[in-house]
């Protein structure tokens, strides 16, 4: 069951990728509305769930919060490394300053979330059947904006759209890998927490540090910023239903 209900997940991470490579001559529009399901993601539930599993505080700071800051901090230094690197060997950034390093190695960071997520579903059905149900439909409807967000990230740093789209279908598959490894072991859900809380830090790196500012660099409209409010609310209603 967690790996049938996994293939909803991978059909919804083609859906969102696909409607993110549709709407390129409304790029502005695009950036704000990934800005905003980033944000959703990060504050509306990865974080709430490491809070949650990721264990006690750590010298009067809760666990998952520090790793959140260890994971911002990460991305900001893996970004101007690949930046620093390409420099000292006189690579040449993308046209808009962008390393395409970056936009791939945040995709895979991605993947790897795709697998936990199916892991999530697959440690849920051991449970019981409510509790997978309920996750399901949670990681089945966020998986529209994962797909959505891969796909406009490689995108983003300048890399080719085969790139994208390869990046965009190892993410729709790496739900599938997750659950199915769930019949053999289960991981502790204390290192389940710190993983959300590191990944939820380094998403918002990029979607506070990199995609918003895009998205309103040429385009200051209005309506890019109803995207992203837009973007923030539609992860709300998904949690909100899955509860």
């Amino acid at each position: 069951m967690a790996v049938f209900v996994a293939l909803g997940a991978f059909v919804m991470t083609l859906v969102g990728g696909w409607t993110a490579g549709r709407v390129t001559d409304r790029r502005h529009l695009v950036l704000g509305l990934a800005g905003g399901l980033m944000l959703g993601v990060v504050g509306l539930d990865l974080l709430p769930e490491a809070l949650e599993a990721a264990g006690g505080p750590v010298f009067g700071v809760p666990a998952a919060l520090l790793l959140a800051v260890a994971g911002f901090l990460f991305a900001h230094v893996v970004e101007r490394l690949l930046a620093l690197r390409r420099a000292a060997h006189g690579g040449a950034e993308h046209a808009e300053g962008r390393v395409p390093q970056v936009g791939l190695t945040a995709a895979a960071a991605m993947v790897g979330h795709s697998v936990m997520d199916g892991v999530a579903i697959g440690a849920a059905f051991q449970v019981d059947q409510g509790m997978g149900a309920a996750v399901a439909v949670a990681v089945v409807a966020h998986d529209f904006a994962d797909g959505f967000n891969t796909y406009t990230i490689t995108r983003l740093y300048g890399n080719a759209r085969r790139k994208a789209v390869a990046m965009l279908f190892a993410d729709a598959v790496a739900p599938v890998v997750g659950a199915a490894t769930t019949l053999a072991f289960t991981i502790p859900e204390q290192l389940l927490g710190g993983y959300l809380g590191f990944f939820g830090g380094a998403l918002l790196y990029l979607a506070a540090a990199e995609i918003l500012p895009e998205a309103h660099h040429d385009h200051p409209a209005r309506s890019t910023l109803l995207c992203t409010v837009a973007g923030a609310a539609f992860i709300w209603l998904v949690v909100g239903l899955a509860e």
